[in-house]
């Protein structure tokens, strides 16, 4: 019996961050997670090419899950636990268009979702900020180098990311 997967994919601020707190989280519901850019307009994007902030590719996690065993409203809303989703083109220290709030939403009904999430999140957590998240149809996907995939595992004390954790 095979099992019906989906992809899910946001970008928050540095994917090393995202990555981690998704699969701390998830891993157990069986999700697994890359790291990778999408969202612009250059082929074969590479790390330090999308650190200039020319190609418009944000730093991104493509997360496969079934969404028999975690929904993907579920990941919406954690998505909105994890990072601010009211600073545009920023997380914390890092600042650019490659740090951006996005859902690349992968069907219309997962774009409906993450608009109601986005409005239930904005009128419960943040009455006060305007939440600033883009939504975008899904495009391709290129994965990161391998030294990005898995970052905070391979380095533990390597680099602290500061701005993912559980707001509420």
């Amino acid at each position: 019996m095979s099992t019906v997967t989906e992809k899910a994919t946001f970008a928050a601020g540095c994917f090393w961050g995202v990555e981690h707190i998704f699969r701390k989280h998830f891993g157990a519901d069986g999700i697994t997670c890359k790291v990778g850019y999408t969202g612009g307009n250059t082929e074969d994007p590479n790390y330090r090419l999308v650190c200039t902030g020319s190609t418009n590719h944000a730093e991104a996690v493509e997360l496969t899950f079934d969404p028999k065993r975690v929904m993907y409203e579920t990941l919406v809303e954690f998505f909105y636990k994890m990072h601010d989703p009211t600073t545009a083109n920023a997380q914390g220290p890092d600042v650019g268009t490659q740090y951006r709030s996005a859902i690349f939403y992968h069907s219309p009904e997962q774009k409906e979702i993450a608009e109601r999430v986005t409005q239930e999140v904005q009128e419960k957590h943040y009455k006060d900020k305007k939440i600033v998240t883009q939504f975008i149809p899904a495009g391709k996907f290129y994965d990161a180098e391998e030294y990005h995939q898995l970052y905070l595992e391979k380095n533990p004390t390597g680099y602290e990311c500061p701005t993912h954790f559980l707001r509420w």
